[in-house]
């Protein structure tokens, strides 16, 4: 995935989960962050940060925060664009695919891809990961209710013949493995475990980020 008209800037602060003040080109903006997580390790004061100027002269906000400087790393963090990744890789996880379908309704939930290829009706719930420490990323960052549900959802799916996947999209590169992060939420931990023992498929993918863009790199090891 591409961005257009990016913009680079300082991050001054984050008066609420929707909105951050940057400096760009010497002038204070008030930017929407496309991301509700709590994302403290990435947007500290004076992190360089990468924003997308919107075309809309409508628009409350002028800009859109999109990935953060972390010491050597562009960390993406636009939660919106994780599925766009994924979508675009499917063809890399499946072969002789036939139907995709994004944000597929099942049961109380609706899961972010049903994938149909000419042997089996597959759906994946999508997460994206901004979380690390020491190589080391993590999901979530806050607890996460519905994330369980999804788990559980998937389970049920498994058990009526569909396979099922949890694709986690860490939105960064050069990292070891992905763990589920069960000092934040155990039971979303606990249940990531339950449901991958009975045969909901655990995958986790690094990304290429530059400012303007972010695609799929490679499969990295999960911890469970």
């Amino acid at each position: 995935m591409k961005y257009s008209n990016i913009y680079k800037g300082t991050f001054l602060q984050r008066p609420n989960r929707f909105i951050a003040i940057c400096e760009i080109d010497g002038k204070e903006e008030v930017c929407h962050v496309k991301n509700t997580g709590r994302c403290r390790e990435l947007l500290t004061k004076g992190a360089t940060v990468y924003l997308q100027k919107s075309n809309n002269p409508n628009r409350k906000t002028k800009y859109d925060l999109i990935a953060v400087q972390k010491g050597e790393r562009i960390v993406n963090m636009d939660s919106q664009i994780v599925n766009y990744v994924a979508l675009e890789y499917l063809p890399q996880m499946f072969e002789n695919i036939t139907y995709v379908k994004p944000e597929c309704k099942y049961g109380n939930s609706r899961f972010d891809i049903y994938v149909e290829t000419e042997t089996d009706k597959i759906f994946i719930e999508v997460k994206g990961v901004t979380l690390e420490n020491d190589g080391v990323v993590r999901f979530p960052d806050a607890p996460t209710e519905r994330g369980v549900k999804h788990l559980k959802e998937l389970q049920k799916a498994v058990t009526e013949g569909y396979k099922a996947y949890v694709m986690f999209v860490v939105q960064m590169d050069n990292v070891q493995y992905f763990e589920p992060n069960k000092e934040t939420h155990p039971e979303f931990a606990e249940t990531l475990k339950a449901v991958s023992e009975n045969g909901v498929v655990i995958v986790a993918y690094q990304c290429k980020v530059t400012p303007e863009s972010i695609t799929i790199k490679n499969q990295i090891p999960v911890n469970i």
